[in-house]
């Protein structure tokens, strides 16, 4: 066995121990609004449910190790006294991924991320409206567990209203496991799906991905590209370039048929394989190729 005194070894290192070990972790997905009314949507993965009576959840947005600053969310609830949770299913993962990406004080990630804003009944923040069980909350308190970086604050979150879709539901009215198809956070850029076991999502880009709202209206209503698939497309620093794209096609005899027939189904099941392999460059250069 390897002994650690946790004083002994860097926050980092510390975190990624923790991380590793104790999981799967669920996701809060946390809708707020600042001061002037602008929303922000950020996931947490140090979360889960106290008390039933009162329905009590707790998320905690960890001052950042390498800077010491505090989050928007936290910032947010400071203030506003507000928090929608929103659960996170298998089937928004990359765009909750995306989310996360540190964008400017101001920046809507709701729109970053693809997601739709749904009124809330009785707090001011949207909720999610893709996301399959929705907690309105009341912040009842606040406990910051220190002042370094690495240190949580405990948001203590009493909830006021539930949405729950109905297609997660089973015979009795109850939520079933299977339906709701949960994902929950592990080490690294693992995460685990129920009944489904481990996969992984890359971490968004530092130098922040373009967005789903930079997507080409045409591209985004696809029917055939998933909002996870939109996701993968969202979390690039640039598009290719009109050579690259060129480049790209002229090499394929099958890519370039397609591009030239106008085949926008086939076009987007072929690009939709490149995403499923990672391979999103290639994905984009052959949907930008109907662009041009």
């Amino acid at each position: 066995m390897i002994s650690i005194h946790p004083a002994d070894i860097p926050v980092q290192k510390l975190h990624g121990y923790l991380l590793g070990a104790v999981g799967p972790r669920p996701i809060a997905f946390v809708s707020t609004i600042d001061e002037k009314g602008r929303p922000n949507l950020s996931p947490y993965s140090f979360f889960n449910v106290f008390s039933a009576n009162p329905p009590i959840l707790i998320f905690s947005p960890a001052r950042r190790v390498r800077d010491n600053t505090i989050k928007h969310t936290l910032e947010n609830v400071e203030k506003m006294k507000e928090a929608v949770i929103n659960v996170v299913n298998y089937d928004m993962v990359q765009q909750m991924s995306l989310s996360s990406t540190e964008y400017p004080e101001g920046v809507n990630e709701f729109l970053k991320a693809g997601f739709t804003m749904q009124a809330s009944d009785l707090v001011k923040p949207p909720r999610v409206a893709e996301s399959p069980v929705q907690f309105e909350c009341k912040v009842t308190k606040i406990e910051p567990l220190g002042k370094e970086g690495g240190a949580g604050n405990l948001v203590f979150s009493e909830v006021v209203k539930i949405h729950i879709n109905p297609g997660i539901l089973d015979e009795n009215g109850t939520i079933d496991q299977h339906k709701i198809d949960q994902v929950a956070r592990m080490g690294g850029n693992w995460y685990s799906r129920a009944n489904k076991g481990m996969f992984e999502v890359p971490k968004p880009l530092s130098s922040l991905g373009i967005g789903v709202d930079a997507i080409p209206e045409k591209i985004r209503n696809s029917a055939v590209l998933t909002g996870n698939d939109l996701g993968k497309l969202g979390n690039v620093e640039q598009l290719p370039s009109k050579i690259e794209i060129g480049e790209f096609i002229g090499s394929n005899e099958v890519l370039s048929s397609m591009v030239k027939n106008n085949d926008l189904q086939s076009l987007h099941h072929k690009a939709k394989e490149y995403i499923d392999r990672n391979e999103v460059l290639s994905a984009w250069k052959l949907l930008l190729a109907n662009e041009l």
